[in-house]
C-alpha cells in the first residue's frame, strides 16, 4: 500500500509499505481522509519523542471497513467509520471505570514513543481494534468525521471543567482545540466567554464560533480586560490550550479565587506554578488528556449540526503532498487550522 512515512526529523517519504493484516478482533480500514494534528507537526521535529521514525502518523481519520476479523461482532464490511485515537485494553482498573484515556496499557494510533509503535492512518489502509470504532451517520461525511477526534479532546476538557450555567470562561490559545473548546463551552451554557491568542486570524475565528470578547495579549493587557468583564474577580474557569510554562502561569492569573484551571496543552513537559497562588486562593487544577466516553456525543453533535466543523478545514490535499503541508503547518506563516490528507 501507499503510505506517508516519517523517516527522520522533519522528513517524510511516500513508500510502498506492507499492507497490514487485521487480527481476529480488528478491522482493515481503507482510509478516506486523515487530519494532520498539531501533535504530529511537533512530533515530526523529534522534540517530543513521541514520533520516533520510522512511523506512519495519523490518528484523526475516517474510512470504510474493507475487511473484518473473524471475531468482529458490531461492524461489517462496507461500514463508514471513524475511531478513537486511544487504543485501550478494556481490562485494567481504569478501563473498567470508563477511564479509557488512562488505560494502563494505552497506545495511541500513529504514535511511537519508544515503548510501543502503532502505525496510523496516513496511508491507504490501517488496522484498528473493534472497541475504538464508531459508525458515521449519513449526515457526517468523511471530511467532517476526521475532525471528531480533536472535538472529543475539547469536549472532554469542558466536561473535566464541570462548567455551570452562566460561568465566565476564558480560553487561552485559539488553535483548533481551543476553538472547539469555545464551541463546547457555549453548548454547556457558559456566560461571558473570552478568547486569547496572538494571531488575529484565530481571534476572528474565535468570534465566529462563539467568543464574546477576544484579546491579543501582544497589543492589550489581557488581565485588565478579563477583570473588567468579571467584576474584578477573574474567570470562573480558564482553559489553557497552548501548553507552555509562560502561558500556563498566565492562565493561572486569570482564575478567580476558588476557580478552575483546565490544562489541555502540553507542549512543554514541565511547568512551574506559583504554589502559594494555587493554595491560598484554592484554585482547582484539572489535567485533561485525550477523551473518555465523548466520542459518540461528538458524532451526534456534528451529525445534528449543533457543532460546525467545516470552518476549520483549511485544505484537502493528496497524501503525496504530506511533506509540503507539514512544512507549512510547522512554519505557521499561513492561517491554517486543519489540513486533511487523502490517500
Amino acid at each position: 500500500m501507499k503510505a506517508l512515512v516519517h523517516v527522520a526529523p522533519n522528513k517524510f517519504e511516500i513508500q510502498d509499505f506492507p499492507k497490514p493484516v487485521p487480527e481476529p478482533k480488528e478491522v482493515l480500514l481503507r482510509v478516506k481522509a486523515c487530519g494532520i494534528c498539531g501533535s504530529d507537526v511537533h512530533g515530526m521535529t523529534g522534540h517530543t519523542g513521541r514520533r520516533q521514525p520510522p512511523i506512519i502518523m495519523g490518528h484523526e481519520a475516517t474510512g470504510v471497513i474493507e475487511e473484518a476479523g473473524r471475531e468482529i461482532t458490531k461492524f461489517k464490511v462496507g461500514d463508514r467509520v471513524t475511531f478513537d485515537s486511544t487504543v485501550f485494553c478494556n481490562s485494567c482498573k481504569y478501563c473498567l471505570q470508563g477511564l479509557v484515556n488512562l488505560c494502563s496499557n494505552r497506545m495511541v494510533v500513529g504514535v511511537s514513543p519508544g515503548e510501543y509503535k502503532k502505525h496510523g492512518a496516513m496511508a491507504e489502509y490501517v488496522t484498528l481494534p473493534e472497541q475504538i470504532l464508531y459508525k458515521l451517520p449519513d449526515t457526517v461525511n468523511f471530511h467532517q468525521g476526521a475532525l471528531i477526534e480533536p472535538l472529543s479532546i475539547s469536549m472532554h476538557a469542558v466536561n473535566r471543567g464541570r462548567l455551570r450555567i452562566n460561568e465566565k470562561v476564558v480560553v487561552q490559545g485559539c488553535g483548533i482545540i481551543g476553538l472547539m473548546a469555545i464551541q463546547c463551552a457555549r453548548l454547556n451554557g457558559c456566560g461571558t466567554l473570552i478568547a486569547i491568542d496572538m494571531n488575529e486570524a484565530r481571534l476572528e475565528m474565535a468570534k465566529k464560533v462563539g467568543a464574546d470578547i477576544v484579546i491579543n495579549p501582544a497589543k492589550e493587557n489581557a488581565l485588565d480586560i478579563i477583570l473588567s468583564h468579571t467584576g474584578g474577580e477573574g474567570a470562573d474557569a480558564v482553559f489553557e490550550a497552548v501548553g507552555l510554562d509562560k502561558t500556563a502561569n498566565t492562565a493561572l492569573s486569570f482564575v478567580r479565587k476558588g476557580g478552575k484551571l483546565i490544562l489541555i496543552g502540553n507542549l512543554t513537559p514541565v511547568a512551574s506554578f506559583g504554589l502559594q497562588n494555587v493554595v491560598t486562593r484554592e484554585i482547582t487544577i484539572y489535567g485533561s488528556c485525550a477523551s473518555a466516553g465523548e466520542y459518540q456525543d461528538c458524532v451526534d453533535m456534528i451529525g445534528s449540526g449543533r457543532i460546525k466543523v467545516e470552518p476549520y478545514i483549511s485544505k484537502v490535499a493528496p497524501l503525496e503532498e504530506g511533506q509540503i503541508w507539514f512544512d507549512k503547518l510547522l512554519s505557521g506563516k499561513e492561517p491554517l487550522y486543519k489540513v486533511l490528507l487523502e490517500p
